[in-house]
């Protein structure tokens, strides 16, 4: 069930996502938006940590993070950041989360081959040739 939920929870927040984004006003300085979101965020975060309760305390749980919470931080800057610009660049709704998404799946697949150990099979790899052709028909004027 959490299998089915998570990925349901990511494609309704991504479609939120982007149309948020493309609905931020052009004379709203970009990072005073980026502040008001993380504020939202920090005060939903805190509301939902009952439902997600602490096996130690909460000094143990932030002594336990690594690297990646903190990369993490930045990257969401940038993604933010990017998607809010390329808006405001003229990228239409209907193609920046694909052309985005299309070329991180394909910058993903060797870094989970050479750090992660995984493997690329025939089907998953005719997928990528697909996606490597919806890059370029996406990009024909």
């Amino acid at each position: 069930m959490l299998y089915y939920f998570a990925i349901l929870l990511t494609i309704i927040s991504n479609i939120f996502y982007h149309l948020s984004q493309k609905v931020v006003p052009n004379n709203v300085n970009p990072i005073i938006s980026l502040i008001v979101t993380y504020f939202v965020s920090i005060v939903g975060c805190i509301v939902l940590l009952p439902f997600f309760p602490l096996n130690t305390g909460l000094i143990e749980s932030f002594k336990r993070l690594n690297w990646g919470s903190y990369v993490l931080g930045l990257a969401l800057i940038g993604l933010e950041l990017g998607f809010l610009l390329a808006y405001r660049a003229g990228w239409s709704i209907s193609f920046a989360g694909a052309f985005s998404n299309v070329a991180v799946t394909l910058l993903l697949i060797p870094i989970g081959i050479l750090l992660f150990k995984e493997s690329v099979t025939l089907t998953s790899g005719l997928g990528v040739a697909f996606c490597i052709l919806g890059l370029i028909l996406i990009n024909l004027k």
